[in-house]
């Protein structure tokens, strides 16, 4: 049973994450509009991705472990491209595209670059959720964001809540068992 479970998260994850920004690049598409949309966020978020995806091809990992992050990276591009088109200026994504395709090749330079990197990846991730945040309470206005691609992303983040339970679990019974340890008795 569990066997299966596992095997269901692991393949809707995948397929979720295929279609992930589809609806998003589609409310942009027919707003023809980037209104609500976080430009930092987005880049923030392509960088984290991209960091991931580097570190794995690093260490040789199976593709399958990964397989969802090219997929992500290129609905991201199409997403920025889209972004910038309807900013008014699809040139001015070329520096940053240059610089996500040199640092693909900066990150594999020094092993601690990557650990290093990869380490920052949920403190990226996590920046690029606030920036939307902000962005969207300081516009007070959703415009062309897409509820479905968030929602969608929180499903495959769900599949982790496991391991974040699991993890305070453990802390807290280690907090506990330290806090009741007996001082060991000397022996004269």
């Amino acid at each position: 049973m569990e066997a299966a479970l596992l095997w269901f998260c692991n393949w809707s994850t995948l397929g979720v994450c295929a279609a992930l920004k589809l609806p998003q690049i589609h409310a942009q598409l027919a707003a023809r509009s980037a209104r609500g949309l976080s430009l930092p966020s987005l880049l923030l978020e392509l960088a984290g991705f991209l960091v991931f995806l580097r570190y794995q091809c690093y260490y040789e990992n199976p593709l399958l472990t990964y397989l969802e992050y090219p997929i992500l990276i290129a609905q991201d591009v199409i997403l920025l491209l889209c972004v910038f088109h309807f900013n008014g200026n699809v040139k001015q994504a070329v520096p940053y595209l240059a610089g996500f395709v040199l640092s693909w090749f900066v990150l594999s330079l020094q092993k601690w670059i990557i650990d290093l990197a990869m380490n920052l990846c949920t403190f990226i991730s996590a920046a690029s959720k606030f920036a939307q945040l902000q962005y969207l309470w300081k516009a007070q206005d959703s415009g062309a964001v897409s509820a479905l691609t968030w929602a969608l992303s929180a499903y495959t983040c769900a599949i982790l809540t496991r391991f974040v339970i699991m993890l305070a679990l453990n802390i807290w019974v280690t907090a506990t068992v330290l806090r009741y340890r007996k001082p060991a008795v000397k022996a004269e």
